[in-house]
């Protein structure tokens, strides 16, 4: 058996027409959608996420603001720029590009976002309605997690769902979302990580495997039930001399090997990837909308 390819491109291809649509629909009432981006700091990196999504608005239609910084940026110019972004009528979503520099603590940048502006869904008022059941925006990679499973075919209602690793940006929120109570969830979940006991077995009773534990290869072919469905979203760089660049990017899952065990997998890259700046966009719509007052 050879599994499927979940192809992330694809469908992120497919909702970006969509989101092109409504684009064109706001519009038509007099409303650009805007997302600012703010960058703090030259990170190599932090500098690529930041261009893809001034790109991806820019290609949709959408008011794109970037506003960058250098490193020695202080903490109370950073918080009075979050202001100004939260008061500026064109701006639907505010977006802080992690990491930031040491003296800046992370959490208050975050805690001072608007949440009704905050589309990536760190703010914790938009994390307790997603506990609850009433998201105002889901966080971008577990929402394109959810995408890829119901646009390929796999969708986890009934299913038991292994999710391995519990970081706030991608496990908690993936299995919240996965376990809510309506017809794009209805999973039975389980959050394992590093420190669960008997971990591969854990694996193996999973019908739907979410690998998001941030290091190369860890999950292994034979941990995984035959005919599991593999999401990775591990991207990690691995050195590689054989390329020119002398690395490549690998998932937290042995590819290779999975992919003659289970039944359909994503790729790294071009698998879970595509999809978080995607939803990204997904969520500044939704944003425009409801700022805008449009059910």
């Amino acid at each position: 058996m050879s599994a499927s390819i979940i192809d992330g491109k694809q469908i992120a291809g497919e909702i970006r027409k969509e989101v092109a649509q409504e684009v064109e629909k706001l519009n038509e009432q007099g409303i650009k959608p805007g997302l600012a981006t703010v960058l703090v700091g030259e990170d190599p990196a932090s500098q690529t996420y930041v261009g893809m999504k001034q790109k991806t608005c820019e290609a949709l239609g959408m008011h794109s603001i970037a506003e960058k910084h250098p490193a020695e940026m202080k903490e109370e110019e950073l918080l009075k720029l979050v202001e100004q972004l939260n008061q500026d009528p064109d701006v639907h979503g505010v977006l802080v590009q992690l990491p930031l520099p040491d003296q800046i603590d992370e959490q208050k940048v975050l805690l001072a976002i608007d949440p009704a502006k905050d589309v990536d869904g760190f703010h914790p008022d938009n994390v307790g309605r997603l506990m609850v059941g009433q998201p105002r925006f889901s966080p971008c990679t577990p929402a394109g997690i959810v995408e890829l499973l119901h646009r390929s075919g796999n969708p986890p209602a009934g299913k038991h769902v292994v999710v391995v690793g519990r970081s706030n940006i991608v496990g908690k929120p993936v299995a919240i979302l996965l376990m809510q109570k309506n017809d794009r969830a209805n999973a039975t979940v389980t959050v394992a990580h590093s420190r669960t006991q008997n971990l591969p077995d854990v694996v193996r009773g999973a019908d739907i495997v979410i690998a998001a534990i941030g290091s190369p290869h860890f999950i292994k072919a034979d941990w995984l039930k035959p005919g599991a469905v593999v999401i990775d979203v591990g991207t990690n760089r691995v050195d590689d001399a054989t390329r020119e660049r002398g690395w490549r990017l690998v998932g937290d899952v042995d590819f290779d090997a999975a992919v003659e065990v289970a039944s359909a997998i994503t790729p790294v890259p071009g698998g879970v990837g595509p999809m978080t700046i995607t939803m990204l966009m997904v969520n500044t719509i939704e944003a425009a909308k409801q700022i805008s007052g449009i059910s």
